[in-house]
């Protein structure tokens, strides 16, 4: 992919590439023709920080100065990577897929997703010059299978069908957070592109919780399982909201450019050295609630799915690298090594898995509530 970017035209010809090298089944997307969708923002002024009041800039070159603009490069490169990286995660399940139904839900989602990222490229090649472009660019090399995808989640691989159902009910609604927050952002044409990526965002977000709730009521998988599937995914997305008390979250607010996930309904000015704090404890809340509603599906007796602790696993932030376990108590190193053995998946959960998925009861048919 050496291939200078001068026009859109050039970044589609690799994007085109990038589907025949990552192993995509172009057949999967028929005649699907990728375009851009804006939707109306939320106002035409600039909603929070230092610029509030303000018209929205149209332009790179309305921004005032250049540290603002990298900022807001850096936020649309690490949107678009999320992107392109998840369809390298999901690519191969659809040899695998339950029913056709599920096949044509991931197919969706991934070419969703695929959308997304190309949004995301069409402003970085039109809107940011020569850098936008080479971006765009970095967006097709960059592999998940092969770990440099730029945020910790989108190197993970998701293996079968409950991994996905997981990965959807917990990543994606990590990525509405994000997508929500940049759809107030000062800058109108992302803040556009993004309210048309929240109304697709929502049917992955429907594809998780419902797969999930399709097993449950299966009742094939041992809800040990799916707890590990948890235990493996949701500390990934409390990463996604990045440090704790970021300066680069901090920043973006004061800026106009990335907005808190409650702006507009909330009064109270906003704690701008606590930021990515206030949107993960909103998250945490959110999944917890999911979790009991999956929770009603399981028979009295049974154990029950729970949220592991915010500083279980975590990689990112003031807990990162520490031995605490899902339930919050801190470990000594030593009992943290055989513990987290125990508590994520493992190879012979995988195994069990595949003989499971062999037959064809192990997940209800999709219009079953």
């Amino acid at each position: 992919m050496a291939k200078k970017i001068a026009t859109f035209d050039d970044w589609i010809d690799l994007f085109t590439q990038w589907r025949h090298e990552i192993g995509f089944d172009s057949k999967l997307i028929g005649e699907c023709q990728f375009q851009t969708k804006f939707g109306e923002m939320d106002s035409p002024e600039i909603e929070f920080g230092d610029f509030a009041g303000q018209r929205k800039w149209e332009t790179v070159l309305q921004i005032p100065n250049q540290q603002v603009r990298d900022a807001l490069l850096n936020l649309i490169v690490y949107q678009g990577d999320t992107e392109f990286a998840s369809v390298e995660q999901q690519r191969h399940l659809v040899q695998t897929a339950p029913s056709h139904a599920d096949l044509q839900s991931v197919v969706r989602v991934m070419t969703e997703e695929m959308r997304h990222g190309y949004q995301m490229s069409y402003l970085l090649v039109n809107y940011f010059g020569d850098s936008g472009k080479v971006e765009a660019r970095k967006l097709l090399e960059r592999r998940a299978f092969k770990r440099n995808r730029l945020l910790g989640s989108f190197n993970e691989d998701v293996s079968n069908w409950l991994d996905f159902f997981v990965y959807t009910e917990f990543i994606d609604r990590d990525g509405k957070f994000q997508l929500q927050m940049l759809s107030r952002s000062g800058f109108a044409p992302l803040a556009r592109s993004t309210k048309g990526m929240l109304k697709e965002e929502s049917f992955h977000l429907g594809t998780g919780h419902n797969g999930l709730r399709r097993v449950l009521l299966a009742g094939k998988i041992p809800v040990e399982i799916i707890q590990r599937y948890f235990n493996k995914w949701i500390p990934t997305a409390y990463d996604l909201f990045g440090t704790d008390h970021s300066s680069s979250a901090h920043w973006a607010y004061v800026w106009g450019l990335k907005a808190r996930y409650n702006e507009g309904e909330v009064k109270e000015p906003a704690d701008k050295n606590n930021l990515n704090e206030a949107a993960r404890a909103l998250f945490h809340r959110e999944i917890s609630l999911l979790v009991e509603n999956l929770n009603k599906l399981i028979p009295e007796g049974q154990p029950k799915l729970y949220v592991p602790d915010i500083k279980f696993n975590r990689r990112i932030g003031g807990y990162a690298g520490q031995p605490y376990s899902v339930t919050g108590e801190l470990l000594s190193e030593m009992e943290y090594a055989g513990y987290v053995e125990k508590v994520l998946p493992s190879p012979g959960d995988a195994q069990k898995l595949q003989e499971i998925f062999k037959e064809n009861d192990w997940i209800a048919p999709a219009d079953k509530k």
